[in-house]
This record gives C-alpha cells, structure tokens and sequence, in this order.
C-alpha cells in the first residue's frame, strides 16, 4: 500500500530560502574535495592508459618502472581479481563487475583510447609519471568502430568476444549488439495507416560529456586489519561501496568509503574509476594512495552520455488528435553494454496521449568509453526526435504547436510508451502556464541587418526514482538538531534535508545542522542521482523528525507524569490534551533531556517505488548571423512542474543549470572522433561548453502541482530541465532560417551548409 498525502500550503520552513548549510566553507575555500585529502605517508597513483582505441595486448614489460627510485607498487591487469559477471542496479543504471573491472584495467584487449593497462604508486606525482612512461606494452592495433551503424554491419570487428546479446529473448552472439528491447501497445499499423497526417524522420546526436570542473580521484589504504577505507567525490558512497566491493571480490563490510565535496557530477561520478585501482596499489605498497585524473583522461575515459540515432514516426488525425508513433532507438553504449535505452523508451512519448505506439530500443558497443549517467540518461536524446518530429507535424498540417501540445499532453491516467499509467501529474498545467508567460506572448523583435530570428518550444519529461534512503537525528542540548543522512550533496541537498526536518520540529532551517555521513555512520542510502535525493532522502528526514517527535514525547510525559499520549506538538511546542495551559517548546525540552532518560535519538528509513513525474516546457528564442551560421541564444525561459520547491532559489538554480547544459549540447557540445577512434577535442579549450557569456538571463517559472507521494508533496526536478533545450532550439533554428537540422550539435558549420 503506497502511502498519499494532502497538499499542504501552510508551511514556515518548506517554501522559503535559507543560506545553504555549507554555503561558507565553499565561498572561503575551507570544504575538502577530493583533491585535498592527505594522509601519512601518502603516495601518488598514475595510470598507464592505451594509445589505441581497439587492440590486442601482446606484452606488458613493468621492470623498468619498478626498478626506479621511489616506486612502491605497479599492477596490470593480471593483479585484478576475477569478478564475476554478476548485474548490480546502482539506482540510476547497472554495473556489471565482470565488466566494470575490465573498463578499469584492460586484460587481454583494450577497447577504447586511454583504456588502463596498468597503473604505478610512487613517491610523488612526478615519479608516478616517469615509471608511467617506463611500461612498455605491445598491441595488436585492431580496427576501431565509432558510430552504431558500423558496429551492426555484418563484418563489424566484434569487441567483447564473450558478450551474448539479447535480441527480444533470444540469445545472440558474435555480435556487438548487448540488447534489443520492445514496447507495443494498440494497433500501431492500422492506426498509422488511416492517420489523416504523417511524419517520419531519422536524428542522430554525438556523445556528449557532463563537464564536471573537478577531477575524478580517490584516496584508498588497504589497512592492517584487511579492511579497505576509501576517500572519494562521489555520488554515492553507498553505490561506490557496492562497486569496489564487487570488483575487488571482498565483503562489502571491509570497506569503508567516506564521500568528499563534489566539484559537479551530473551523473558522472556514479561509476567508480580509482578507488579499486588505488586500493590495491595500496595493498601492494602498504602505503595510502592518491590518485587524481587529469583532463584529457576525464574525456577519453570516463562516462560521456550515448551518442544515437533514432527514426521517429508520428501519425495523427484531421483535428490534431495524435493516433499512432513509432520509435525505433539505437544507443552507443560504449566499450561495455549498458547504453539507457530503457529510459529512453519510458521517456519518449511521456508528455503525449498516443492510443497506439510501438518502441525499439537497441544497445550498441562502440570503441568508446562506457556511457555513463548523465543527467536524465537516454530522456534528452529522444525528446530531440520526438519534440522535433511534433513541430514538423504541425508545420506540414497547418497547426499551432504550443495548441497542438496542449491538446494531446498526456494527464493522470494516460499510458506512457512502457506502459506505466501515469498518476498525478503537471504536463496539462506547465502547458498552460506556457501560454501565460511573458515571454511566450511577447514579439521577438526585428534582427539586426545580415540576422535572423526564430523562436521554439519544446517538452522534457523524467520519471524520477525513489530507491532507499536512511536518516539520523540526535538532540543538542541547546536545542539544535544534528542530522546525518546518506545522500552526497552535490547541488544543496544537505539544506533541503535540514528543511524537512525542521518543518516538522517547528524550528529554524540553521537550528538543524546536517551532515553527509560516511557508509558507517548512516544507514544505506541510494545514489544521488535519478532526481530521487530531496524525494526520498527527504522522505527519510521527515519521518525521522516524526519519530523523534514520538520519543520527545515519552519524554515530556515523565517531565508532566501523564502518558505520552496525552502530549499533543505543533509548530515546535508540546501541550497537554488535559491541561492545554501546560506547554514546553522543544528548545527548553532539549535543555532537561539529560534528567528525562538521557539523550534523544531518531532514525528514518524508506524504500520507495517512485519519486512522481517531473514535466516542463521551453521557450528558446534564438538569433544567427546567415553569413557565418553562429547562433546565439537571446531569451530562455523554462517552465517546469516541480511538485512543492522544497528552497526555491535551488529549484530555480537546476532548471537554469539543466538549460544551460541543454543549450551547449545543441550548439557546440560534441565527441569530434578520428576514424581509428580517437577523441580529437579532450579539453575544455576545443570541448565547447556555453559560459555566461554565451547566455542571456534564463527565466523560470515554477508550477507547483504536489506529488500525493511525498508529505511535502516534492517531485524530482533536477533532470527535467536538460531534455526540452535542444529540440526547442532546433525548433528555433528552423523558425528563424527554413532549415531543420537533424543532428546535434547544430553548429554554425551546418547551419550554413543547410543554408546553401
């Protein structure tokens, strides 16, 4: 039985917009990253990573880097354990160990440039380095595939020689296809056949990167005591614990992983990539590790998102209605299956009421690095296709398209195209206040001479995920609280946890002091990701702070000598139902707890199914010189419904951040791959991400439809916001020049092609 709440509007903590908890240490400089940690008698880890994209290992000689001065330990593949080919969800996408150790140390093939070979501690850096250079390996160069078509094709060099791919439940092998999946629903070809207007179209979209500022690292000892203590940025101490424990084959209670500050994640440092590596040049070395990647190695190596190409097919009848859609979704995946087609398929067609639709989703391997999670993994890619196959629509038939999507938004009761049936939701609500904005009823403006202008808009959804959530609170005897909760904070999530709490206790959000507890410290807690951590980790706070009501109570009753269920709480004071005359608050209770039973204590912990739906609309409006196609982005506003914003400034913070990031991935952002599978742009000088010089101000407006599943009635809303902005902005270009783009990034080199 799922647990609904009422909506509530009477809140003196929930809805305002405190200083965020750790806001100090990060403005003077004092929080400790990954990059800060030091130990006694620590050393420096380095990688020796592979110059090709596919080949054969013949040899791997370390003599000479061992022989050096100031090296401790070097290892290659041969020192990893076996880990098994077991599948672990990881709350937002899976981890294969098997494979997951082979992406952190090649054994016998490297499948993408920069793939591991082997790895050396040393004294400092600069000798890690230099014996680095000293591993000499010899390979076999195979020939590099680099885009989903070619992996497919019958003589495709096949990459993982073992892999059996999953076509609809049948095995298949010698292929470099992971899986194909399907959803069907209705009579799709009849449908499609007597629909009144048609539209099929082809979108392909590069690999993307998060572009996270801070480095991957990790500090690891491989103690005395066999146990494994591991200092991290990570998105999930917990899910990073699950990972170093499978990959290096031990139990899960020999390690101990204490999350750092996160310079920016996005998904991205969901994955480990050096904690099993620097633990076991630990174990070697008998001397803590610290390893920190540089640049080039962040793009080559670590998680991007899938590059794809998809086929979209959308019929609809003579009132507008649509009827039928088909979608068929091919992902790169990468050097190891896992590429998110399944989100894909649940987003696709989520913002519409289609009767009759069809999905094909297919997992690729590529001599890429392995995609990872990156904010609404698989979700921006299809809204592209789908939201620009929408406008073509309208535009052949003549329609509005802001009507046309108001007509079909898909609403509580609607089947999505897995074929979850949709509960409370905000598409038909964030339409219409679309339609109210400023922006959407303010003319664009006449361009400047040699320009042209073009608005557009476009729909976002994610499903948001639940998952398990742990929380602890104790009670200060100057009546603050110390919360401990498990959810690594990478966008002011410790504030939003401390407003839960102290919405419940009547007190202010600074009377809550919380911190990020390590995976002994706190009970587990799943991924930061999935826009699940104010849903459920808040969740979680909140029913801690009512179990700590619960036990403040048993408390008060010995102070009054009445029974506990006769002290009634509200707005932070305790009253007796016998004597409504008799009250104490909870500050002046904190201060007898020591005469009263000792000290206060609480837990909360929740598994939940779901995290509600999270839907928004954009408008782009763009400008571009036709001489040299550079396109530049005028006025944005995102609308979104965000349930309850829990700080608004925080919820306004991701829906301009999650645009922003939209924006780059449309215009500049991209993989620029060689033939034999080299990444010709890994830096932040030639990978173009938009700065705020490239932006204007970026609107919002916050729709609050409450999620009958939270007390607060919250909705994800971090990844929302990242799916509307590159079909919005194809849909802006073809509006301002005639030409509809059909890949990413569209650049001022295709658009001036497509305007020859």
């Amino acid at each position: 039985m799922v647990a609904t709440f009422e909506p509530k509007t009477d809140y003196k903590v929930v809805g305002t917009r405190p200083i965020r908890h750790d806001g100090y240490d990060k403005v003077t400089g004092r929080a400790i990253y990954g990059g800060d940690m030091k130990l006694p008698g620590l050393i420096w880890g380095v990688m020796v990573r592979s110059p090709h994209a596919h080949a054969t290992i013949k040899s791997i000689d370390t003599s000479a880097a061992e022989a050096m001065k100031g090296v401790f330990s070097v290892i290659t593949g041969a020192d990893m354990p076996k880990a098994p080919s077991k599948l672990v969800d990881l709350g937002e996408g899976n981890v294969n160990f098997k494979w997951a150790s082979n992406k952190l140390m090649a054994d016998t093939k490297v499948l993408y440039r920069g793939h591991p070979v082997a790895a050396v501690a040393a004294v400092d850096r600069y000798v890690a380095e230099e014996a680095a250079r000293k591993v000499v390996v010899e390979y076999d160069v195979l020939p590099a595939i680099t885009n989903v078509v070619d992996a497919l094709k019958p003589d495709a060099p096949i990459l993982l020689d073992d892999l059996v791919g999953d076509d609809l439940g049948e095995d298949v092998t010698n292929t470099n296809m992971a899986a194909h999946v399907r959803h069907e629903f209705g009579d799709v070809e009849g449908a499609m056949a007597s629909a009144t207007h048609t539209i099929e179209r082809e979108y392909n979209m590069q690999m993307v990167h998060q572009g996270y500022i801070e480095p991957h690292n990790a500090t690891a000892l491989w103690d005395e005591e066999d146990r494994i203590k591991v200092w991290t940025s990570t998105q999930g101490s917990f899910p990073a614990r699950t990972q170093i424990a499978g990959i290096l084959q031990v139990d899960v209670s020999r390690v101990k992983v204490t999350p750092l500050e996160i310079g920016g994640g996005f998904g991205g440092k969901i994955p480990v990539y050096f904690e099993p590596i620097a633990a076991l040049l630990s174990k070697k070395s008998q001397r803590p590790v610290k390893m920190v990647m540089e640049r080039t190695a962040v793009f080559e190596t670590t998680g991007p998102t899938p590059g794809a190409r998809m086929i979209v097919k959308l019929g609809a009848d003579s009132n507008g209605k649509l009827t039928a859609a088909t979608a068929d979704i091919w992902f790169e995946a990468g050097a190891n299956p896992g590429a998110f087609i399944g989100p894909a398929a649940q987003c696709v067609y989520a913002p519409y009421e289609i009767p009759n639709t069809r999905i094909d989703g297919w997992d690729v391997l590529v001599n890429k690095p392995k995609v990872a999670p990156y904010r609404a993994p698989g979700s921006p890619q299809v809204a592209f296709a789908m939201e620009s196959a929408v406008d073509e629509l309208c535009e052949q038939a003549g329609w509005d398209s802001l009507q046309f999507r108001i007509d079909n938004a898909s609403k509580e009761g609607t089947r999505r195209g897995d074929g979850v049936l949709f509960s409370k939701i905000g598409m038909q609500e964030v339409l219409e206040a679309t339609k109210q904005t400023d922006h959407w009823n303010s003319p664009i403006g006449d361009a400047p001479e040699g320009k042209v202008r073009g608005r557009g808009i476009a729909n976002g959804y994610w499903f948001n995920i639940g998952l398990k959530s742990s929380a602890n609170l104790s009670v200060n005897s100057d009546g603050t609280v110390q919360l401990t909760e498990g959810s690594t904070d990478i966008g002011g999530s410790r504030t939003s946890m401390a407003m839960h709490v102290a919405e419940v206790l009547g007190l202010d959000a600074h009377d809550v002091r919380p911190v990020v507890g390590d995976t002994e410290s706190v009970g587990f807690t799943d991924v930061t990701g999935g826009s699940r951590t104010t849903y459920a980790t808040g969740y979680a706070c909140w029913q801690a702070a009512n179990n700590l009501v619960d036990v403040l109570k048993q408390r008060v009753a010995i102070l009054w000598d009445v029974k506990a269920e006769d002290v009634d709480f509200k707005d932070g004071v305790f009253i007796s139902n016998a004597e409504s005359a008799k009250t104490i608050s909870f500050k002046e209770l904190a201060g007898k707890l020591e005469d009263l039973g000792g000290p206060a204590n609480s837990t909360g912990a929740v598994d939940l199914e779901s995290a509600g739906d999270g839907f928004g609309t954009h408008i782009a409006d763009v400008e571009i010189d036709l001489a040299t196609g550079k396109t530049d982005v005028i006025r944005y506003t995102a609308i979104q419904d965000v349930g309850t914003a829990i700080h608004p400034s925080y919820v306004e913070g991701q829906l301009q951040g999650g645009s922003v990031q939209g924006i780059g991935w449309a215009l500049n952002e991209e993989y620029f791959m060689h033939e034999d599978g080299r990444m010709a742009n890994s830096s932040f000088l030639d990978y173009r991400m938009p700065t705020s010089l490239d932006l204007p101000p970026i609107d919002t407006v916050l729709v609050e439809v409450p999620n009958p599943l939270h007390p607060y009635g919250v909705r994800g809303v971090g990844e929302t916001p990242i799916c509307p902005p590159i079909p919005a902005i194809a849909n802006a270009i073809n509006d301002a020049t005639g030409k509809r783009l059909y890949s990413t990034p569209m650049n001022a080199g295709s658009i001036v092609e497509s305007l020859k």
